[in-house]
């Protein structure tokens, strides 16, 4: 007679079969966009969410090929990931098209426009300039978007009263920006010290550019934070050390991790600043920093492979499979065999799979504060 005694793997794979058909019926009742009935999405921000604005400015980036975009597409959007990004599924949860770059002119634009741009900051290229800081990928920062977000209104739009009519419905994505402001005064040698003392500027800056949405008729308005950015590969791969100490128990960068929830801390004050001044308008923080750390912290449960979890997909050399002189895109850079393993994509950006996970895990987050029907 067969033994009744299971073995640690058979036990294994039933609590896995558990935790998948719980997720699984989780889902089916899962909160849904659908709800606030959006009829349009605005969005602004950098390489996060950018659909392709950049390729349209410079068709020579990186992102204008593949292996960008290979997993969805089977080829290049200007979207930096192998496939969907999270404002993708944004749209589709509230039922809408994926959202069109502004650049693309002969792009519907009844739904949204997206005004991002890989690449681009919060502060201008000359504010920067002034801090010994190069913009390195573009010129479009926050104030070109908004000039843009006012020029296409202006081309709907009969007048004011007109705008806020057409742009009662609709959800406006105020970033993630700003984490370019950082990324370029670290990479070019500023100090952590010398980064944080940038933070009010840069807060002060998307301050000012959520009430000139809300001037335009916006209603709801999320204003993401920044990642957890001592967890990317091209960070771990910049300031690794044999100090252990300088490490969290995720093996991310404290330091760096620190200085993206000093950031976070000041838009979720500047939030409850603009709420006061604006109390007909919902404005909602969007929690990237731990809807990654979600991520990261239950990567096996999820699927991906532990073992490479701060690894990049496309990318060479090193620890965390990234050089900075050699990134993805580039001639003879490889890509992993399957980037649903990973959870960076190219060492700066995430795979489709974990945008999916940080989508499905913000609108869980963020619904209930819209104030919409459910």
């Amino acid at each position: 007679m067969a033994s009744s005694t299971k073995s640690p793997l058979s036990i294994v794979l039933v609590v896995l079969i558990v935790l998948v058909s719980v997720l699984g019926c989780s889902s089916s009742k899962a909160p849904s966009l659908k709800a606030c009935m959006f009829d349009a999405i605005y969005q602004v921000g950098d390489s996060i969410s950018d659909t392709g604005n950049l390729i349209l400015q410079n068709p020579n980036t990186p992102f204008s090929h593949l292996p960008y975009g290979e997993t969805f597409f089977n080829k290049s959007t200007g979207r930096c990931s192998n496939g969907l990004l999270m404002i993708d599924y944004f749209a589709l949860d509230a039922g809408l098209p994926l959202v069109n770059p502004y650049l693309n002119k002969d792009a519907l634009t009844r739904h949204g426009v997206n005004f991002a741009v890989a690449g681009s900051t919060a502060l201008s290229s000359e504010a920067l300039s002034q801090k010994k800081i190069s913009s390195l990928v573009t010129n479009s920062s926050l104030d070109q978007q908004l000039d843009w977000m006012f020029s296409h209104f202006n081309s709907i739009c009969y007048d004011q009263i007109d705008c806020i009519e057409k742009l009662k419905n609709a959800l406006f994505l105020v970033g993630e920006i700003g984490g370019n402001d950082y990324n370029y005064a670290l990479l070019q040698g500023k100090t952590n010290q010398e980064v944080k003392d940038m933070v009010s500027e840069v807060v002060q800056t998307i301050k000012n550019a959520v009430e000139r949405v809300i001037s335009y008729g916006a209603t709801r308005v999320v204003v993401p934070g920044n990642f957890p950015i001592g967890c990317l590969p091209i960070y771990l791969t910049r300031f690794q050390t044999n100090d252990t100490i300088a490490y969290d128990e995720l093996h991310c960068l404290k330091d760096l991790n620190d200085l993206a929830i000093y950031h976070n801390d000041q838009i979720k004050q500047v939030i409850e600043v603009l709420k006061k001044e604006n109390p007909h308008t919902v404005i909602v923080y969007g929690d990237y920093y731990n809807a990654l750390l979600w991520i990261l912290r239950r990567a096996f449960i999820l699927g991906f492979d532990k073992t490479s979890l701060q690894k990049s997909c496309c990318g060479i050399g090193g620890e965390y499979n990234f050089d900075l002189m050699k990134t993805c895109g580039v001639s003879g850079v490889s890509v992993c065999s399957n980037p649903d393993d990973r959870v960076s994509w190219d060492g700066v950006h995430l795979t489709q799979k974990a945008y999916k996970f940080m989508a499905d895990w913000l609108i869980h987050d963020i619904l209930p504060q819209l104030h919409c029907i459910v």
